[in-house]
């Protein structure tokens, strides 16, 4: 990859990051030619990647574990891409030469800023409510993901993890205890469905150390996700029935009734808050939690439901004085287990709002 810098026009940018424009097979070879030979506004270069974007940004999310950070990579990867793409000779599809640009990217950017982390990760569970917790900005916190992004791109049939899988909490946090190559190696292999072949020449390594990665990546993530999958657990349950559960969950917070909310609970439920260090496990630890805070102790809620990360979820909006509007609080992203929930993960902060397209409040 060619990362010579031309200079870079805002019309350029503009046209990259664009709503999608629907082009045709017949003018891909004439739009690699445009772009070859020096798209000066983007305009064919844009046209070639539509097609691969969102796909190209789950890919960043799971490599980071944020959708800010994937934003941050795509854009830095598709600028390197289009200066680059003089240089691309054919020799690989433009799929594997864009991953190949994206995934550098995304390691460069995992180098400098580090592992996400979820409260889970950093110390043991607590026994009883913990009044006035305050965030931990120093840690680089996982964060949630709009299933409107999850792409379903083109994958051999070797890959193991389907691509809303591939983006279900439980796997994207233990993809962040892998070191990047490992990380990389194992989604470019079980997830995007490339040979070993291919992702040593990605990472300019050798096929020896891409399966030594390989081995490594998937005892960690066997030993750290359950099964069955959300995936499979949501499609036993049905739609209807899942959409009366997340109901039920809404309902008892903004009614406050603890004891309809206990019920859809299991007995070792887990309830995260992230940027909250504090954590809780076990129906006894949680229902203590609920009861003292957000049931009785922080105002009246209301709630959107919502996606994320390919499981069931609802925007919080909380009204803390009881006059005012309801303002955005935490996206709820709920873990199921047959027909109750096993762990609830608030990820608290307005800043998820927006790429859910949820309001920033409600009257």
């Amino acid at each position: 990859m060619d990362d010579s810098r031309r200079p870079v026009k805002s019309s350029l940018v503009s046209n990259l990051f664009a709503t999608p424009r629907q082009g045709t097979a017949g003018k891909e070879a004439e739009d690699l030619d445009l772009a070859r030979a020096g798209d000066a506004d983007g305009a064919a270069f844009t046209r070639l990647v539509e097609p691969l974007r969102r796909e190209l940004h789950a890919h960043c999310y799971r490599m980071l574990g944020s959708t800010h950070d994937a934003d941050d990579a795509l854009q830095d990867a598709l600028l390197r891409a289009w200066r680059g793409i003089g240089r691309f000779e054919g020799r690989s599809s433009l799929r594997s030469w864009l991953y190949t640009v994206v995934t550098r990217t995304c390691l460069d950017i995992a180098e400098a800023r580090g592992r996400r982390a979820l409260p889970v990760d950093l110390g043991p569970s607590s026994r009883h409510a913990v009044v006035g917790d305050r965030p931990v900005p120093e840690v680089a916190w996982l964060g949630p993901y709009p299933d409107v992004d999850v792409g379903g791109g083109p994958a051999g049939p070797g890959v193991r993890y389907e691509q809303r899988e591939a983006v279900e909490l439980a796997f994207v946090a233990a993809l962040q205890h892998l070191p990047g190559n490992q990380r990389a190696a194992l989604l470019l292999f079980e997830v995007l469905g490339f040979s070993v072949a291919e992702i040593a020449a990605m990472m300019d390594t050798s096929t020896t150390s891409v399966n030594s990665a390989l081995a490594r990546a998937r005892k960690l993530v066997e030993r750290k996700i359950q099964s069955p999958t959300q995936q499979q657990t949501l499609r036993k349950l049905g739609d209807a029935r899942l959409r009366e559960i997340v109901a039920r969950y809404s309902t008892a917070l903004e009614q406050g009734d603890a004891d309809a909310l206990v019920a859809l609970l299991t007995q070792d439920v887990t309830w995260s808050m992230p940027p909250l260090a504090h954590w809780y496990h076990g129906l006894d630890a949680v229902t203590d939690f609920a009861v003292r805070l957000p049931l009785t102790g922080c105002g009246s809620w209301r709630h959107l439901p919502t996606s994320a990360n390919g499981q069931p979820a609802v925007g919080s909006y909380l009204c803390g004085d009881g006059t005012g509007a309801h303002v955005a609080w935490s996206i709820d992203v709920l873990t199921l287990r047959d027909e109750h929930v096993a762990e609830i993960t608030s990820f608290v902060g307005p800043e998820h709002f927006a790429p859910f397209g949820l309001p920033a409040s409600l009257p």
